[in-house]
């Protein structure tokens, strides 16, 4: 198979079989981390190009592409050099290559396995190196402000492995017992007790030699009785370099790695407790005024005809949006914008169940077992038949504990593309230039619900089918609500008859907006508006933030 790197004149990048060996492994007691066949064989499992400069860099923790710093070494070639292109603290390398791949096969690019960098982190991607006539990146990003970070010359800054494209997708993957595996149940409880019986002799009687303290059978591919289990076992992979029959102007990559210095931990002085106090009242000083400024700008807002209140609006077009509402980040409810959408009057349980049939659907499950569903959606991925999941979440007492969400609309795109065929488009407010143009559908019984949080984005609720209650507070009043972690509060209901207002004061004080989306209805959130939302009925939404204006805020937001 043919791994070939187109070059354009000019471009000589450097190429070579990574090694298996990494510097940190040579220093460890007796070199003992070689014995991870494991570790030896991803070191070695592709190819590294090298940096072919020096240089050093510190980010300021800015998402502008001015906060990284690269300073060269002397005598660099700027046209080969990393630059700061992206912003958000990314050191991005250019690679003078276009690789090409057997049909069929893409390239994982990534950082070299267990080669870690303080303070930077590489970013991985996987590219159709199989058609694609571009060049890509390289690209790193600083994991934490104010430390300087070092590449030296012919320091290994990208990995790159070939991967085939739908192999993974191929998979079936499952979760059954051991004891399903009677041939393997015996290979491990085999394994087990040998084990126990070595570090138990180890510990009464240290060998001597090194190689008598460590249990050699998967390096040699065997179970505990000696049985060859595979025929392709290795222990060592035999990369070929890049032929440079064709491209002599090409240097050799040397396989040595440079030497690195080891990292200086940086001094750390000890703030005076008097400072401390001085310094905590400051930031306290600095909050409190931000969180004034806030609340007076929200009085002010109040102040709009209908600013007190969240309105409901038909047959509004673009220019009226954009000025009254989108712009001034105000909620509005609109009515009439999808009242020729068959979905209206055709998506019932039964309708939907018909239409989509046994294609599997994920969505979130289990959620009434868990206070954090929200935090842990990762956690309630699901997946059945939607059939199947029709029939859960229109039996008796589904409530909170399944629904299929926006969270899920990446993996469902396909199983719910007939939908589409009964949804008309919202162009007077959305673009269709979007990954996903007819938005994100939230399916569920009455009872769902939605914890309080704000969104990252401007946001379009578009209730389809039943009735929604949802609960709005201004963003402005972000102080009042007690922000926790991430967009949620402590506060998960507002509608809590248990919530303890003396443990939350602040909330007393909070502007609450209450309305029943009906269905036929929009409600546009703004950015930051907290909400929380409770289905009344079954329900179908979708939600959409491909607005026709900029909506892209969450690029810059501050994580924690």
């Amino acid at each position: 198979m043919e791994l070939t790197a187109y070059l354009h004149p000019g471009w000589a990048p450097l190429v070579r079989p990574a090694p298996a060996t990494r510097a940190w492994m040579d220093r460890t007691p007796e070199s003992f981390a070689y014995r991870c066949l494991p570790l030896n064989i991803a070191n070695a499992h592709g190819w590294e190009v090298l940096s072919p400069c020096g240089f050093t860099a510190i980010w300021d923790g800015g998402t502008e592409p001015s906060a990284v710093t690269i300073a060269l070494d002397e005598g660099t070639d700027p046209a080969r050099a990393p630059v700061s292109l992206f912003g958000q603290g990314i050191v991005t390398f250019h690679i003078e290559a276009i690789f090409r791949t057997p049909p069929g096969w893409n390239l994982w690019i990534g950082g070299s396995p267990n080669r870690a960098k303080d303070a930077i982190a590489p970013l991985t991607g996987i590219i159709e190196t199989d058609w694609s006539p571009f060049t890509f990146t390289m690209n790193w990003r600083f994991t934490r402000p104010g430390t300087p970070i070092r590449f030296e010359p012919l320091e290994p800054f990208c990995f790159l492995f070939p991967v085939q494209r739908t192999a993974i997708e191929a998979f079936e993957p499952a979760f059954a017992p051991l004891d399903a595996d009677p041939a393997t149940a015996a290979r491990f409880q085999a394994w087990s007790a040998a084990r126990d019986a070595f570090h138990g002799q180890l510990q009464r009687d240290p060998p001597k030699a090194p190689a008598d303290r460590w249990q050699k059978h998967y390096y040699r591919g065997e179970d505990v009785a000696g049985e060859k289990l595979v025929t392709d076992h290795r222990t060592k992979l035999k990369l070929r370099a890049f032929d440079r029959s064709t491209a002599a102007h090409v240097p050799i990559a040397p396989m040595d790695d440079p030497a690195i210095p080891a990292a200086t931990p940086p001094e750390i002085v000890p703030m005076p407790a008097a400072s401390v106090a001085t310094h905590v009242v400051e930031i306290q000083r600095a909050l409190d005024k931000r969180e004034w400024l806030l609340e007076a700008l929200e009085r002010q807002r109040a102040l709009a005809p209908g600013g007190g209140a969240i309105e409901r609006r038909s047959g509004m077009g673009t220019d009226e949006f954009l000025k009254d509402y989108y712009a001034p980040a105000r909620p509005v409810i609109l009515g009439g914008a999808m009242d020729d959408w068959p979905a209206l009057k055709r998506w019932s349980p039964a309708y939907l169940k018909a239409l989509i049939g046994a294609a599997p659907v994920e969505y979130q499950g289990g959620r009434s077992e868990n206070a954090r569903f929200e935090l842990d959606k990762d956690r309630h991925r699901r997946t059945a038949p939607f059939e199947a999941f029709i029939d859960t979440i229109t039996g008796a007492g589904a409530g909170n504990d399944a629904y299929l969400t926006a969270y899920n609309s990446d993996r469902n795109q396909q199983a719910l593309a007939p939908m589409i065929a009964d949804m008309g488009f919202l162009d007077a407010f959305l673009t269709r230039d979007a990954a996903m143009p007819n938005g994100m559908p939230w399916i569920g019984p009455a009872g769902t619900v939605t914890s309080l949080h704000h969104d990252l984005t401007n946001n379009f609720i578009a209730q389809i089918v039943g009735r929604k209650r949802l609960t709005l507070v201004p963003a402005a009043q972000v102080g009042r609500l007690y922000n926790a972690q991430h967009v949620f509060s402590q506060i998960a209901d507002l509608d809590d008859p248990d919530l303890d207002m003396a443990r939350y004061p602040a909330l007393a004080d909070a502007t609450q907006y209450d309305v029943i989306l009906e269905p036929g209805e929009i409600l546009f959130v703004p950015l930051g508006w907290w909400h929380q939302v409770k289905a009344l009925d079954f329900s179908v939404t979708l939600t959409f933030t491909n607005f026709r204006w900029a909506n892209d805020a969450y690029a810059s937001y501050p994580a924690g």
